[in-house]
């Protein structure tokens, strides 16, 4: 048996989004620029994509850009607006201590330009406190960027609180909702924020896709220069295939998600309550609610989280230990170290992530399993420490 707990690493590709991937391939491979039948059609393909993805999130097909992802679309974002902003003094970017890589890295190489930056300090719930915000924005701040759901812990942020605050001082609001798409009701309009990235992969689609939705008005200027493709704000030849995956994925996202949620949360829920039951000294990172309906992050004291990882693969079960963009470095999770958890509690986290395809017996085959795993790998951190 194979089961995959790691959605917020990447999902399955839906079998409607592998056939729209195919079928476009070989049969629309025409340039979505040129001005001929067969260009024309793949243009007819980018152009239906978009409005399935500005209905999913509340907007409007003009304002959705494409770019390569989610962290091509974060530098977009701020690195647009940097290069737009620039000009009028406005050289202060905001962001949360918990965001993902893709934007804690382009606002270091943007301090390096000489842009200053603050990031907003969480607490153990993981949640950012607007009132935190209204204490560091200042008239001269460009954006805030705080991300919507977060990667490692599923907490959903207070995005409206903190985008009105963002405009009452004059600034734009930048959330990464790549977590949060497909997986909880997405407008953006409610939200009131001026930029949104998402990528297809994280709910059902193709890798390599994605796109910023940059609210009309909002001043950002392109960083990929070249063509004049997508009205001028993301030079390239587009990727048909890839905007058709996204396309579908988008529509079965907003048709899934009154009953996917539901039931993803349910199942989140059972291995959550069962594994703090059975396990001794286990605990939840992060507050409970507001959450993702499918992200768990639980710690297991006196263990070693890669050591748990590898155990349970062992088993046939894929977990993680944060984000797989971080996979591979010895350093403790920098989001539960901005949470204030101790080194050995943000060294020992497991995130379980959840998804479609999931069910209630692998939820309990993985709970049937983990007493003994954990008691095996506890008992040998014992002996080395008595050795």
């Amino acid at each position: 048996m194979r089961i995959y707990f790691d959605h917020n690493a990447t999902t399955p590709v839906d079998p409607a989004v592998a056939d729209a991937l195919t079928r476009v391939m070989t049969e629309e491979f025409g340039n979505a620029s040129s001005v001929h039948h067969f260009g024309q059609r793949a243009k007819a393909v980018i152009d239906e994509a978009r409005s399935a993805i500005a209905a999913l999130i509340g907007g409007e097909p003009s304002e959705i850009v494409f770019t390569s992802g989610g962290t091509e679309s974060d530098n977009f974002a701020l690195r647009g607006v940097a290069d737009a902003l620039e000009p009028t003094g406005r050289k202060h970017l905001i962001a949360s201590s918990i965001e993902h890589e893709a934007v804690l890295v382009t606002l270091r190489a943007l301090a390096r330009r000489g842009w200053k930056v603050t990031l907003l300090p969480v607490d153990a719930t993981g949640i950012v406190k607007p009132e935190s915000l209204s204490q560091a924005i200042t008239p001269d701040t460009a954006v805030v960027s705080v991300m919507h759901a977060n990667n490692e812990i599923g907490t959903i942020q207070p995005i409206a609180e903190l985008a009105a605050i963002a405009h009452a001082h004059g600034a734009l609001l930048h959330t990464d909702a790549v977590q949060s798409i497909g997986k909880i009701s997405v407008d953006v309009r409610a939200l009131g924020v001026d930029l949104l990235s998402l990528s297809a992969h994280k709910f059902n689609g193709p890798k390599g896709i994605g796109a910023l939705w940059i609210k009309r008005g909002a001043r950002v200027t392109s960083i990929l220069t070249g063509g004049k493709h997508e009205r001028s704000r993301r030079a390239g030849t587009e990727n048909v295939p890839g905007i058709a995956g996204l396309g579908v994925a988008a529509r079965l996202a907003a048709r899934k998600l009154t009953t996917e949620a539901p039931r993803t949360a349910a199942l989140r829920d059972r291995l959550e309550s069962a594994i703090l039951a059975r396990v001794t000294g286990t605990a939840v990172n992060g507050a409970r609610e507001p959450r993702v309906p499918n992200t768990t992050n639980i710690s297991f004291d006196a263990i070693e989280a890669e050591s748990l990882l590898i155990a349970l693969d062992l088993e046939g079960v894929a977990v993680s230990t944060g984000s797989a963009c971080s996979s591979g470095t010895l350093e403790p999770s920098h989001v539960l170290r901005a949470m204030g958890l101790p080194s050995p509690r943000a060294q020992n986290s497991i995130r379980f992530s959840l998804g479609a395809g999931n069910t209630d017996a692998e939820v309990d085959f993985v709970v049937s399993k983990l007493p003994a795993i954990v008691d095996k790998l506890r008992s040998l951190t014992r002996t080395k420490v008595r050795a």
